[in-house]
């Protein structure tokens, strides 16, 4: 048995990461294990200055979630004019300004975002190894008081409940996520995602291959994860 956390990320819209291409940003149909880094490095008051940290902790992540409400997918188009006197607000309350010379071309900036609107997941997860530095215990008092707002995904992307639900003791995380209630609304035999081997059961799941984890200490996204889905017989490998 072993101490998990578990949470609910739910919103009005959000996004749950994917392999960008060009200017298209998708939202996969569950959490990224980099989406999960980055919130709760910024619950913690981790910066993107401090990679080392980021990439430390997301080694330790051993997630699965369940998609109790998938959501409405949508997509929002986005141009801007980017100049250097352009200014952006930040969750640590600082105004950030944009390094680089003016724009002379006059041509926008270009992005489709996938989002999901009203989409609701639970998540269970534990730290390996437990006993390092920051703790389960550590996490979980920063979700209840975080260093920074917190969002799910992107910065628009504002949490509609406390995502903290408690903490449990499971076998792995997929039986974590047993003693999660469902959502108001969840799907009748809801999806279940995880990157912990240990919780597999024998030929129950599909797995898939993704580039899930971020390389904080060079800014990218790098190499192919494999990231499990419940489902009944054997399990396969799909295509990325």
């Amino acid at each position: 048995m072993a101490a998990h956390l578990l949470l609910r990320l739910e919103a009005p819209m959000l996004s749950l990461g994917g392999l960008a291409v060009d200017q298209r940003r998708p939202s996969q149909r569950w959490p990224a294990a980099s989406l999960l880094t980055g919130l709760l490095g910024n619950a913690l008051g981790y910066r993107r200055t401090e990679p080392a940290r980021l990439d430390a902790l997301q080694a330790r992540l051993r997630w699965a979630a369940r998609i109790d409400r998938p959501g409405t997918p949508f997509t929002d188009f986005q141009t801007a004019e980017l100049d250097s006197d352009d200014k952006g607000w930040t969750t640590s309350g600082q105004v950030e300004e944009r390094a680089g010379g003016p724009n002379p071309s006059g041509a926008p900036h270009i992005r489709w975002r996938d989002y999901r609107a009203d989409a609701s997941l639970a998540v269970a997860l534990r730290l390996d190894p437990a006993e390092q530095a920051p703790t389960l215990a550590d996490l979980a008092a920063a979700l209840d008081r975080p260093a920074r707002p917190l969002f799910i995904g992107r910065k628009n992307c504002l949490p509609s409940q406390r995502l903290l639900i408690g903490l449990v003791e499971a076998t792995d995380a997929v039986a974590a996520l047993a003693q999660a209630a469902p959502a108001d609304d969840a799907q009748a035999r809801p999806a279940v995602y995880f990157n912990d081997a240990s919780a597999a059961p024998a030929g129950s799941a599909v797995t898939h291959r993704s580039s899930d984890e971020r390389r904080f200490v060079i800014d990218v996204h790098a190499g192919q994860q494999t990231i499990m889905e419940l489902r009944s017989g054997a399990a396969q490998v799909l295509a990325p």
